[in-house]
């Protein structure tokens, strides 16, 4: 599909600089920028490729004054990333609306209720008393479980597994392989040894606008919901244990652990491997590095890093205290030969 210039100007509210008549049909970094390609520059750190890529559009700020001739037509908006982003979510949203209607085979319980302009692929299967909202797309081996509630506007990818009982809201999307509402690991032991299975009552529920990374998992409460709030964001494979209720808008990278029982505030940013122990509270707007280790509540607006976790600018004078050990110890080694010395004098 050709968009030319002017419309992408119409859809951003932008301003043109160059040829209004140039078209793109598909999208470029801009320093790998190819003839009939969309471009943006938001970091003045990248100027100097815009000077040279064959992208034929490139997105600006509107505050970008060229110091040399560009070849490529411009269009000015206020943030140039975030138009750029708008453009990528319109194009996707049209690829996908082309998704339409049940294939075969598939199975959908007669008890369940599916809404309008429902995509549902192939080997699918909707289980009892199902609830699908509308314009859901479900893509094929999707399985939804028994009494399962999605609201309206969501995404499943091949693949997704939603146990049953779970909750997801509006405008959710879930990667393939992600797994929502399986068993927390609940295990007794006995008298003899054997580990005995907790059965898990509980359910897990995702509200509004949470996006579920491939291959995450987000397990159900022993008794109770665990629950995952609105504008959440989870990378590829974290684990979500049972019980866990994440906040509002927050943001973790792949490899995340959270043990069963621990609340995490809202506005929250973790990095790739970051571990939290069970039963404890994070607080709001609370950055935890990559590989930092948590075992204890953390309070609100705190910047921590290392296993385990401490303030960043103490982890950070830390590590190049630890990078000095050999010198050191070597500084060491040599004071304890000097005071032998002065000793034996």
């Amino acid at each position: 599909m050709d968009f030319k210039a002017t419309d992408i100007a119409a859809f951003l509210n932008g301003e043109i600089v160059g040829d209004g008549d140039v078209k793109v049909s598909d999208v470029s970094k801009i320093e790998e920028g190819r003839e009939g390609t969309l471009a943006f520059l938001a970091n003045p750190k990248y100027e100097h490729h815009i000077y040279e890529t064959k992208a034929s559009i490139v997105l600006v700020n509107k505050s970008f004054e060229p110091r040399k001739e560009i070849s490529a037509t411009l269009v000015k908006v206020d943030d140039a990333y975030q138009a750029f982003a708008a453009l990528l979510d319109l194009y996707v949203q049209a690829r996908q609306n082309l998704k339409k209607g049940i294939e075969q085979p598939s199975y959908i319980a007669d008890s369940a209720e599916v809404g309008e302009d429902v995509y549902v692929g192939a080997f699918s299967y909707i289980s009892s008393n199902a609830r699908i909202g509308k314009n859901v797309k479900i893509y094929p081996q999707v399985h939804i479980g028994d009494n399962v509630k999605i609201g309206d506007d969501c995404i499943l990818y091949a693949g997704a597994k939603i146990y049953a009982d779970t909750i997801i809201g509006n405008r959710c999307i879930i990667h393939s392989g992600a797994v929502i509402g399986s068993d927390g690991f609940g295990f007794a032991p006995t008298e003899t040894g054997v580990y005995k299975k907790i059965p898990q009552i509980g359910n897990a529920i995702l509200e509004d606008d949470v996006e579920i990374g491939a291959n995450t998992t987000v397990d159900c409460g022993t008794m109770g919901p665990t629950i995952i709030r609105k504008g959440t964001k989870l990378d590829n494979l974290i684990q979500i244990a049972h019980n866990v209720e994440i906040g509002e808008n927050n943001v973790f990278a792949a490899q995340v652990g959270v043990s069963g029982s621990t609340k995490v505030g809202n506005n929250c940013m973790f990095g790739g491997q970051v571990g939290l122990a069970g039963h404890i509270t994070v607080g709001d707007k609370v950055t935890l590095g990559a590989q930092s280790g948590v075992a204890q509540n953390i309070k609100s607006n705190q910047i921590l890093l290392g296993s385990p976790a401490i303030d960043i600018k103490v982890a950070m004078k830390a590590y190049v205290l630890l990078r000095r050990l050999p010198e050191i110890r070597n500084e060491v080694l040599q004071l304890k030969k000097d005071l032998e010395e002065i000793k034996n004098k």
